[in-house]
């Protein structure tokens, strides 16, 4: 039973979907680093700049005051004291922090798929320039009305529908 169970495990882990689930993961791992360094490194130090380097970390509200009752200048400081506090700056960082992420995500996948798009664009091939004349199959230029090889005279070329 054990054996069963090893083969048919095998025939599951060997199946090419379970490898490219286990490709896409690893690259999404890498992929989540790229876009953590992109929002890190160079989007919030541009929003920090652009907002005077406000910080909504410390930005909360006291709901009920700790036991000594003290006056609360950083969220620590509130949370040492065993207040209980309504942390909408966090909220706010979460908020932004998201919507850096997606916006940052968007652009790489915008940008991937040019990339693909690029490397991957079909050729349009070139309208015909020649035909096959119907009496003896040699090449000969479409709007010729006589064929140069057998002198027969060519029906009238139709438009060919597009």
């Amino acid at each position: 039973m054990a054996s069963k169970m090893l083969k048919e495990f095998r025939e599951f882990a060997a199946k090419g979907n379970v490898v490219d689930m286990a490709v896409g993961i690893i690259i999404g791992a890498a992929f989540t680093s790229i876009v953590n360094s992109l929002v890190s490194d160079l989007f919030t130090p541009l929003i920090g700049l652009a907002t005077g380097g406000m910080n909504f970390t410390n930005q909360f509200l006291v709901l009920r005051d700790g036991p000594g009752g003290e006056v609360y200048h950083t969220l620590e400081q509130a949370q040492a004291a065993g207040a209980v506090t309504l942390n909408y700056g966090l909220f706010l960082n979460a908020v932004l922090s998201f919507l850096i992420v997606a916006f940052a995500t968007f652009l790489l996948i915008r940008y991937i798929n040019r990339l693909k798009n690029l490397a991957f664009t079909p050729e349009v091939a070139a309208p015909p320039t020649v035909k096959d004349c119907p009496f003896c199959l040699s090449k000969i230029p479409l709007p010729a009305t006589r064929c140069p090889a057998c002198t027969s005279q060519l029906p009238a070329t139709q438009p060919e529908p597009e």
